[in-house]
């Protein structure tokens, strides 16, 4: 089985694979300060609750595969690997790692580990040219053409970030619970700031993929639009624009970069 983990700066997504199967998830609080003995613990705990597992973890995860946009956690991850799986091959996503993926950007080493995995997965999926909207801590929006070629993107607040500002800024204001407000017109303070975020941030996608589609392709509608994240399920059902729902789409793309650099188990 294939262990798959995504490091993002608020969340930390586990998969566990059979195959092309995910079978298995865990999502975690990210916390740069937890020790490679810490992670450990904690990966094993996780995995020693699954029953195709059971306490013979060692013999039953075959790969593992992990990319962050937290150095800190990446540097703790690759001891937990080397310590703890010494015996397992392992993928880090990094420079020098094949992805399959051309980057067609100014600095590549700029863009987010996380970020071009999604685009390979999207790619594998659902062809090019197509749009990968992550709704993270940030909001990402990125392109990949018809070639699957990673073309650029835009990144916004996330959602939780954009709660989090208003309740810190407003000096009437509140950090509130990320619920659908009975109407768009909010009949009280709380209602009023769902309502914002809610269809403010629908807006935003829509307006943002938008633009992107008419520069990506000739016909717009050639785009595949991809949701993936934390928070997506929130704004799907306000988006015009969104084509497809996959939660799991870095885990994805991590099991793609493991056989891509390893081989299928």
């Amino acid at each position: 089985m294939l262990l798959t983990i995504d490091v993002g700066n608020t969340h930390t997504v586990l998969g566990l694979f059979d195959g092309d199967e995910i079978v298995e998830h865990w999502r975690i609080s990210t916390d740069s300060r937890r020790t490679a003995d810490e992670l450990a613990v904690l990966l094993q705990g996780l995995m020693g609750m699954h029953p195709l597992l059971g306490d013979d973890l060692g013999d039953n995860i075959e790969g593992i595969s992990i990319c962050s946009t937290v150095p800190s956690v990446l540097h703790e991850l690759r001891e937990v690997t080397r310590r703890y799986y010494g015996d397992v091959p392992a993928v880090l996503v990094e420079p020098g790692v094949k992805t399959g993926v051309p980057i067609l950007m100014d600095n590549p080493k700029e863009v987010g580990a996380d970020r071009i995995i999604n685009a390979l997965a999207a790619v594998e999926l659902y062809g090019g040219p197509a749009v990968v909207v992550d709704f993270g801590t940030a909001t990402t929006f990125d392109a990949v053409s018809t070639r699957g070629e990673y073309v650029g993107g835009v990144i916004a607040p996330g959602i939780e970030i954009s709660v989090d500002a208003l309740g810190v800024k407003g000096a009437q204001l509140r950090k509130i619970e990320l619920a659908r407000p009975r109407s768009v017109i909010g009949k009280n303070t709380v209602e009023a700031m769902q309502s914002g975020i809610l269809y403010g941030f629908a807006g935003q996608v829509d307006g943002v993929v938008q633009r992107m589609a008419r520069e990506l392709a000739d016909d717009p509608d050639d785009v595949t639009v991809i949701a993936t994240g934390g928070l997506a399920p929130m704004v799907l059902g306000e988006s015009s624009v969104i084509d497809e729902h996959e939660p799991w789409l870095t885990l994805i793309g991590l099991r793609l970069v493991y056989e891509r650099n390893v081989g299928r188990l």
